[in-house]
């Protein structure tokens, strides 16, 4: 190559490099202003949605921000049955709270509290780097204290609510509050507001939750007692230094370090505190100055189960809510007095309990419901919602003669056969309760009588899977697959069996069933709640159902007569369950029952009502025959309380049921289905006698 070719290959070369890094630094500069202009339109989306929901925001007021955050629960006449944390508090004033107390909140909640306006850029950045790399369960939080104190006084703590409609509107108001007040103001509200905790009692505000967990002010705690209170809010329940006192040291700790971080106090102050025993002055004497609520025992098991559903559909209980339940509280006091103080309902002694739900058959909202008698503890075993004792022949409607009727067209008086039966695969003979067989006789009479045996043969003629999906319409679902067995008996409970029932006098339309009709949050929200009615089976299912379940209780032979309300249009069915044989042991007469039931209707209530010993294999825990009507009282007394001023109306006979005469009595068929043949004969897993 010659040298003037050199020279050119070197100009090529050296100008072709010039061109690379020339397109190279545009491509740089134009991506630089790509992603410039793209967190510009952001800044501009983002700022335009803050704008839009702030403008939105419910107002905060001093009244808000100082109060406590009860939750108050009404009855259906709005009447407050039951306050969640309403306490005389002891409210501290900024100037009476310990330093040590502010440095220790400030430390472990905010440590750029004194620094931002409400809003910290620097430690939402930080919480979401601290989150990315983080291989913890638990999330850092990039909220202020200031926006903490915002969300505690106006906005509900349900987790479906952290949005960022939600988290726009605290940012602002955060910010709104900060311009109004003080940074010692602030504080003062936070401390005085947060939740504390507490066994059987709910504690709000540090001063009360001093006078609770150590009998004494504020500003008489040690270092390390004051750490521990101000690193409870975080999760009361679980820094609970009684329940959970390892959890607590490390929270308390926690705190202690952060203030030594935050050069609030030394090392060696930290390290002292450390070494001081969780337990270090824990009283047993608290003192809460607590009006938690009207201390009435006849609303427990009602305000238990309430707070269950809050939980359930994402609430929070202890934030503040307004919970508008669907309690009749006459209802209620009434159900209450039979099972503690009404001679005339005969229990034999105070350990025999009782379970019981009443429902709107025509919209699922349950009225009342007792779950304990002659008991102190608050919210303890509901026996309205247990579903570990068997339904005995209350199933029987539900799982045999209701499936029949919808299914297989039976009329009123099909023939059923009530004659020796073994069930099949074993040597175990169904008996009923008498040990006596009947031959064949109609549908109506077995079930008025409760024979046990054209149940089963029922049961078996319509098949497992088709009374699974009847009961299933019903709102039970099984984690086992049922068996013949069940015909006699289902593990259910009060409250779902009320349900079910009341889809017969519904004209065949369930409503699950539900306590609370609205909540409204803190921000003045309202959230209404309904149950949304499903048909579950066909109107003339439902009417020749219950002039079957009238005759349990109208027909002379019927197994539950006891229950009767004279003149009232009604209908219901009785059960009990026998002990397994050979469980006798010597102790126990043929006739002891273990659990006792009695569901009936009208078309304005549908009551529930199980009776039994929580131990009913202990000596003398069983229910003789003369005790088996208990339950059949409680409904008789309530159900003609309730009624006094509601319509006394007969269901009316659809168009597609004919009525016809059988034996001098009165009897219905679906239109184009009068078979009155007889059920299967074969025989067909295992029960005792139910009734």
């Amino acid at each position: 190559m010659s040298q003037k070719d050199s020279k050119d290959n070197t100009r090529v070369q050296r100008n072709q490099g010039k061109y690379k890094k020339s397109r190279a630094g545009k491509i740089i500069k134009r991506t630089i202003l790509g992603v410039l202009a793209f967190v510009s339109l952001m800044i501009i989306i983002g700022t335009g949605v803050f704008a839009y929901y702030a403008s939105s925001a419910p107002k905060i007021t001093y009244n808000s921000l100082s109060s406590d955050n009860s939750t108050k629960i009404y009855d259906n006449s709005n009447h407050v049955i039951y306050r969640m944390g309403a306490q005389n508090r002891d409210y501290v004033k900024s100037k009476d709270i310990p330093k040590s107390l502010k440095d220790a909140v400030v430390s472990i909640e905010d440590r750029r509290f004194y620094k931002h306006h409400g809003v910290d850029p620097i430690r939402i950045l930080g919480a979401t780097l601290t989150n990315l790399h983080s291989s913890d369960d638990i999330a850092q939080g990039g909220s202020t204290l200031t926006q903490q104190l915002v969300k505690l006084s106006v906005f509900s703590t349900s987790s479906k609510d952290r949005t960022i409609r939600r988290k726009s509107q605290d940012a602002w108001l955060a910010l709104q509050v900060e311009r109004k007040y003080s940074k010692q103001k602030i504080l003062e509200f936070y401390v005085n507001k947060v939740y504390m905790g507490g066994n059987n009692a709910s504690v709000y505000g540090m001063q009360t939750a001093s006078e609770y967990y150590y009998g004494k002010k504020l500003n008489q705690l040690s270092l390390a007692q004051t750490a521990m209170l101000a690193g409870m809010p975080q999760a009361p329940v679980s820094y609970n230094p009684y329940n959970y006192p390892k959890l607590a040291k490390e929270r308390r700790d926690t705190v202690l370090d952060a203030m030594a971080s935050n050069n609030a106090i030394t090392a060696k102050q930290a390290n002292a505190a450390k070494n001081e025993s969780i337990k270090n002055g824990l009283t047993n004497n608290h003192k809460t100055n607590d009006l938690t609520n009207v201390n009435e025992k006849y609303v427990d098991s009602y305000v238990g189960k309430v707070i269950q559903e809050l939980k359930s559909r994402g609430y929070n209980p202890q934030s503040g809510l307004s919970v508008h339940t669907n309690l009749d509280l006459s209802a209620q006091k009434k159900l209450y007095d039979l099972a503690n103080n009404d001679n005339r309902v005969g229990f034999p002694n105070d350990t025999m309990q009782v379970g019981a739900t009443l429902v709107d058959p025509k919209t699922g909202a349950v009225n009342a419901m007792i779950g304990s008698r002659k008991t102190d503890i608050q919210f303890g075993l509901n026996r309205a919602v247990q579903t570990d004792r068997s339904s005995g022949s209350t199933a029987k409607p539900l799982m045999d003669y209701g499936p029949a009727l919808e299914y297989l067209n039976y009329p009123t008086y099909q023939l059923v056969h009530d004659t020796p039966y073994t069930y099949p695969g074993t040597n175990v003979q169904l008996k009923d309760f008498d040990y006596r067989y009947q031959g064949t006789i109609t549908m109506r009479k077995a079930l008025a009588e409760s024979r046990n045996i054209p149940a089963i043969r029922t049961l078996q003629n319509v098949g497992i899977n088709n009374a699974t999906r009847f009961l299933s319409s019903l709102g039970m679902n099984f984690n086992s697959t049922l068996n013949l067995q069940n015909g006699i008996g289902l593990y259910i409970s009060p409250e779902q069996e009320a349900a079910a029932y009341a889809a017969f006098a519904n004209n065949g339309t369930y409503h699950k069933p539900y306590l609370i009709n609205r909540v409204v949050t803190p921000d003045n929200v309202s959230h209404n709640i309904s149950s949304n009615g499903v048909q579950a089976m066909s109107p003339s299912t439902a009417f020749m159902m219950n002039y079957m379940l009238k005759g349990v209780m109208n027909l002379p032979y019927g197994s539950g007569t006891e229950a009767k309300v004279p003149g009232l249009y009604e209908a219901g069915k009785t059960g009990t369950t026998q002990y397994p044989e050979g469980s006798y042991q010597g102790y126990l007469p043929s006739y002891a029952a273990m659990d006792s039931w009695f569901t009936g209707y009208t078309p304005n209530y549908s009551l529930s009502v199980w009776t039994g010993y929580d131990h009913q294999f202990q000596t003398g825990n069983y229910i003789s025959a003369e005790q088996t009507a208990i339950a059949q009282k409680i409904y008789k007394y309530e159900m003609q309380y309730i009624s006094q001023n509601k319509p006394n109306e007969d269901w009316v006979k659809p168009n597609d049921v004919t009525s016809v005469k059988s034996n001098g009595l009165n009897e219905y068929f679906k239109n184009g289905h009068q078979s009155i043949q007889n059920d299967s004969t074969t025989n067909s897993k295992f029960n005792t006698s139910s009734r």
